[in-house]
């Protein structure tokens, strides 16, 4: 039962981090910017992971499928891709305010990916 809770937890971390990436992404993609200089690509971003993280990641999370696990490690692994481009490619470009969005959503998938690594060692 206890390891059914951290899949729940980890699902709703992943969905709240997914749906917070679809809500910023969605925004400046119809022309609402935040008020500060945004990279092009990183709206389209921002949403397709936030898309992808709402309705595939976070309900194979939630279901404790053996596909969380690598699904949200792809996950992780994409954002710190993007935050390294960001920092190297685009340091003059990118707002700081993007780059804290970014070390937030790191921080919150690594958090998942950890506890669905631990459930999945506690399982064995």
């Amino acid at each position: 039962m206890m390891q059914k809770s951290w899949n729940r937890i980890a699902a709703v971390l992943a969905w709240l981090i997914g749906a917070m990436g679809l809500f910023a992404g969605g925004q400046a993609l119809l022309g609402r910017l935040p008020g500060w200089n945004v990279v092009s690509w990183l709206p389209v971003y921002n949403f397709a992971v936030g898309v992808l993280t709402v309705f595939v990641v976070a309900p194979l999370i939630w279901r404790g499928s053996r596909f969380a696990l690598p699904a949200a490690a792809a996950v992780l692994g994409a954002n710190l891709a993007v935050t390294l481009a960001l920092q190297i490619g685009f340091r003059q470009a990118v707002a700081q305010e993007s780059m804290t969005a970014m070390l937030l959503r790191l921080t919150v998938w690594a958090v998942i990916c950890g506890l669905l690594y631990w459930r999945r060692a506690a399982s064995k």
